[in-house]
């Protein structure tokens, strides 16, 4: 730029700039048109930068997409386990429906007991002869006199839901100092007070180890992508200041000046939020067969990515990636737009 253009452009009478002013004020949306104009060229002239940015906020969002589905699906999965888990009270062969009863009116007093469920000897050899109809060589030798050496040996029992599988004080308490649950439990199975809990204990470790790890990695990639649009946004700037500087002198206040780089910056979150949002629900769809085999429960996840609110999980990630975009590039422009 030689002195004597720059001289002129300094000397644009203050009548020029209120009448530029005016007509800005006048036609908002013919601003608003230029702004996003001369960002989207600013986004294609930067585009390998800008590319970068993208994959990298992408990245990020999809690594956020993870920590919360992990740990929503291992809390259900826990909470799931929880629901299913009975305590069984094995009680003596031969122990009479009417003791069950009692036994049973006794333990539902107990406030953290939800329900209660028991079965006699011969009920108990009936579930037997119906889980093993399917089984010729079980079911050949069953003659009266097996029948019967299996009822002298076969437990009733007595199944407890409990509403806090974590607090089993109060049951245990009853069982082991009630006198008529001594006098009639049985000596060689003990109650399964702690079937499940260490599962249950491990699934819920995995949960907030992938809350607290998958949170870590998020914030990596965030301050990553974060980095690269700060340094797109500078580039852009630099390569552009005596363009900025023109601006600048025929009237241009810092919004319309600092526009278009917001608008570069918010096109790669909207980019990086739909791509994010289409690898996570193609992927999270893959797998979640193989996570229910595993008997982990994806039910609720799966049943939003197949309703109407995947939309709703589309413009969440377009929403994510919009404001790390324009947080990022609002950050670059007040540090060096100043110096331009």
């Amino acid at each position: 730029m030689t002195e004597d253009t720059t001289k002129n452009l300094k000397k644009a009478s203050k009548k020029n700039l209120r009448v530029m002013r005016k007509t800005r004020a006048k036609h908002p949306l013919r601003e608003e048109g230029r702004i996003l104009k001369y960002g989207t060229k600013g986004w294609a002239r930067n585009i390998w930068l800008s590319m970068a940015a993208t994959a990298v906020m992408a990245i990020t969002m999809i690594i956020l997409f993870i920590t919360i589905v992990a740990s929503v699906i291992l809390t259900n999965t826990a909470e799931m386990m929880r629901d299913k888990i009975d305590i069984t009270i094995y009680l003596k062969p031969g122990t009479s429906e009417a003791v069950l009863t009692e036994l049973s009116t006794t333990m539902q007093n107990d406030k953290n007991v939800k329900s209660v469920v028991t079965s006699t000897s011969e009920e108990e050899y009936e579930k037997f002869i119906v889980e093993n109809e399917g089984s010729d060589e079980v079911l050949s030798v069953l003659d009266d006199e097996m029948k019967e050496l299996m009822l002298s040996k076969m437990q009733a029992t007595m199944r407890i839901k409990v509403y806090d599988v974590d607090n089993l004080d109060s049951v245990k308490k009853l069982v082991e100092e009630d006198p008529l649950f001594q006098k009639h439990l049985d000596d060689e199975m003990s109650p399964t007070y702690d079937v499940n809990q260490v599962e249950i204990a491990t699934i819920t470790s995995w949960a907030r180890i992938a809350r607290m790890g998958g949170l870590i990695l998020a914030v990596v990639f965030l301050v990553i992508s974060v980095l690269i649009i700060f340094s797109t946004i500078r580039m852009a700037i630099f390569s552009r200041r005596e363009e900025i500087y023109m601006m600048k002198l025929v009237g241009a206040d810092r919004r319309f000046i600092r526009g278009p780089f917001l608008v570069e910056a918010e096109i790669c979150g909207v980019i990086a939020g739909v791509i994010a949002a289409t690898v996570s629900y193609f992927g999270f769809m893959a797998m979640a067969p193989t996570l229910s085999d595993y008997g982990i429960n994806v039910t609720n996840i799966t049943k939003i990515l197949e309703s109407n609110q995947l939309i709703l999980v589309y413009l969440a990630f377009i929403a994510v990636g919009v404001i790390i975009g324009r947080g990022s590039a609002r950050l670059a422009v007040s540090k060096y737009l100043h110096k331009t």
